[in-house]
């Protein structure tokens, strides 16, 4: 049984996709994490404040959405 080369091979590029919302997260992400575990005064009110600090899109929009209606 042979395998033909022509049609198995690999493509020679990988498409690479940039979303910049990534980075605006990301960032986000960083100073939220700082913002809460900076204010935590116990080991337990960190943890929280990292939770608090993966969801903080959730927070921005439910005060955006408040501060409309």
């Amino acid at each position: 049984m042979e395998i033909d080369v022509e049609t198995e091979r690999a493509p020679r590029y990988r498409e690479v996709r940039v979303h910049e919302s990534s980075a605006f997260y990301g960032l986000g992400f960083i100073g939220a994490a700082v913002y809460f575990i900076g204010t935590a005064t116990t080991f337990w009110m960190g943890v929280l404040g990292f939770l608090k600090a993966c969801v903080w899109p959730a927070f921005l929009v439910y005060e955006a959405l408040k501060a409309l209606y």
